[in-house]
């Protein structure tokens, strides 16, 4: 069963987003926003890989070898100045849009696997990266002004 591989994908995705988060938080933290945010939602994405643990270990078990390249690398680090973050929201969007779709296709798997206690995790942590999106896409469209019309 491949479950088990989305399940890592999604996880690891979780992590890293938990961690660029953070990383944005503390290299943009002239930003009082953008730090306490960065910073809640990072908690939260820690939150959804807690809740993940069991079920990836659960259906590792059963799990065939990984396919190659089923993993991208979508944060390389912060920036600096206006653009810089505008950037960096840009790149935690594409971040959290990975978790988003990964959330929809396991919550998919869960409900032909009939489990129900992945479904109901799917159901909490799903809509949960749908808000980091919504927060996200705002955040860029208050930026996006400064950092591209009024010079640094």
């Amino acid at each position: 069963m491949h479950l088990a591989h989305y399940l890592g994908l999604l996880h690891r995705s979780q992590n890293a987003l938990a961690e660029a988060f953070r990383q944005v938080a503390e290299d943009h933290k002239e930003e009082p926003d953008i730090f306490h945010l960065c910073h809640d939602q990072a908690r939260v994405c820690d939150a959804h890989a807690g809740r993940l643990e069991p079920f990836a270990r659960r259906y590792a078990e059963d799990a065939p070898d990984e396919p190659e390249r089923l993993h991208s690398e979508l944060f390389r680090g912060t920036r600096t100045g206006g653009l810089g973050l505008l950037r960096d929201l840009q790149d935690l969007y594409l971040m959290a849009a990975e978790c988003d779709i990964c959330w929809t296709v396991v919550a998919q798997a869960a409900q032909g696997a009939r489990d129900r206690e992945l479904l109901a995790v799917t159901s909490e942590c799903g809509p949960e990266t749908a808000i980091q999106l919504s927060w996200l896409r705002g955040r860029m469209k208050q930026a996006a002004p400064q950092a591209l019309v009024v010079a640094d």
